[in-house]
């Protein structure tokens, strides 16, 4: 990835004009940042933060966001900032960047919580503009037209984008998958998408995440049954690690702890953090209350079941003190079990596989999701080939712009969308895809890069 400023100026859209510029999130996992631009005016959609390997550590990674500055000559023409949903990989920048854009910022009432949480922790929360935003509903930002429209994810409240102009209007997917019983918020409204396809639907701006598999996405309500199974097995201690934002994972956790007659506890910021969130807007049941930390040392080791942070083998996580021993409330003993209930990033396999060895060392039992695919130990948030067949002939698109993947990820997409007479462009952050008043991919129309937070 080019770390260097921008060398190329950014076009300044005329009324005629109707078109999109990733800054960050195409070709990469992470980052989110795409810039739409009609009439002298832009909108930014998602501003999210990656990770980066530190040159040389195979453990260390370093935060990293897409760096602005091709906008920044013209930010007095930024509409807005608008948000998708609430990971960090959609909102981990905006308290970061804000300070440089000063634009309102908008999005749903979940990561709208979110996001206040990081402004008043900056202390910038008295200085910001934040629009809570209600889903179906028409919002003029500038020169756009923005509604949200509801899709199911593995973080409540996740929607994709109608961006519409006078000339026509795009769908900007988001991160989004087809479940019918998505456990918290509503069903997959697949008639809600049948009903944007028309002459006026000028492309479709979508996720590429799991384009390589094939299939459809399980459902979210799968996981149950699976980790019920699987803890009321476990004859010791059962410590569980997943991604702190699935709030339906945790809730399914929850209700695991209840049934096989185990106390719910967790352990890490981020969580406890994510589940307050979900208190406040009432996913969480009420009758699921984590108990203490502190608590957990006088429990029969049958009566445990802990929820950490470090799936992803992070260095400073919950789940890697516990491999030290240097856990404050909980040490582990042999017999009991570490379940991932995750999939392994590929960027971050290396300290993964360093994390089960040594919780392997302690004679625990380490059960990762992806060595039992016979079981819904974890389901993706993204959709299959199958998912994305669903949605596309719904839609009808007449162009597809692959995002939010790595290369391997785009080029599937592009391939599976052309195999259905679908007009593909495909391309990088930086590149230039226009819509109207005709359709074409300008590549390398600015440079791109990314500033480290972690030297700040």
């Amino acid at each position: 990835m080019n770390n260097s400023t921008s060398l190329l100026q950014l076009p300044i859209p005329n009324a005629r004009d109707f078109w999109c510029l990733p800054l960050g999130g195409v070709g990469e996992i992470g980052q989110n940042m795409m810039l739409y631009a009609h009439d002298g005016q832009y909108l930014m959609v998602d501003c999210g933060l990656g990770f980066e390997p530190i040159p040389g550590s195979t453990m260390q990674f370093q935060r990293v966001i897409a760096n602005p500055a091709p906008l920044m000559p013209f930010v007095s023409k930024l509409s807005a900032i608008v948000i998708t949903h609430g990971h960090e990989d959609h909102i981990g920048a905006l308290v970061h960047l804000w300070p440089k854009l000063r634009k309102p910022i908008y999005a749903s009432p979940f990561a709208m919580a979110l996001i206040r949480r990081k402004f008043a922790e900056a202390e910038l929360l008295d200085k910001v503009e934040l629009i809570t935003v209600i889903p179906h509903q028409q919002y003029q930002i500038g020169s756009f037209e923005v509604n949200w429209v509801q899709v199911t994810h593995s973080i409540p409240q996740s929607h994709s984008l109608v961006i519409s102009t006078p000339l026509g209007y795009v769908l900007h997917t988001g991160d989004w998958k087809i479940d019918a019983q998505p456990l918290v918020d509503k069903p997959f409204n697949l008639g809600a998408f049948k009903d944007l396809a028309g002459e006026q639907l000028l492309a479709v701006v979508a996720d590429s995440t799991n384009a390589i598999k094939p299939g459809h996405t399980p459902s979210e309500s799968a996981c149950y049954p699976d980790l019920l199974k699987l803890v009321q097995n476990q004859p010791g201690r059962v410590v569980v690690s997943c991604f702190s934002s699935n709030i339906a994972r945790l809730i399914t956790l929850a209700r695991v702890a209840k049934a096989s007659g185990r106390y719910l506890a967790l352990a890490g910021r981020a969580l406890e953090n994510m589940v307050a969130t979900a208190r406040q807007l009432g996913y969480w049941p009420s009758d699921y209350q984590p108990i203490a930390l502190k608590d957990l040392g006088y429990l029969p080791k049958d009566e445990v079941l802990l929820v950490t942070t470090g799936s992803q083998g992070e260095p400073n996580a919950g789940l890697w003190r516990l491999a030290k021993q240097q856990h404050r409330f909980l040490e582990l003993d042999p017999g009991d079990t570490v379940i991932f209930s995750a999939i392994r990033i590929p960027d971050n396999l290396t300290r993964i596989r360093q994390l089960e060895r040594a919780l392997i060392r302690l004679q625990l039992t380490v059960i990762h999701a992806e060595d039992h695919p016979e079981l819904h130990l974890h389901v993706s948030g993204h959709p299959r080939q199958g998912d994305i067949i669903t949605l596309y002939e719904a839609l009808q698109p007449p162009l597809l712009i692959p995002v939010h993947g790595e290369p391997a990820h785009l080029a599937a997409h592009s391939d599976l969308a052309t195999n259905m007479g679908i007009k593909v462009l495909s391309g990088e952050n930086g590149d230039l895809f226009r819509f109207k008043p005709f359709v074409s991919l300008e590549k390398h129309k600015v440079n791109t890069g990314v500033l480290i937070l972690d030297d700040d």
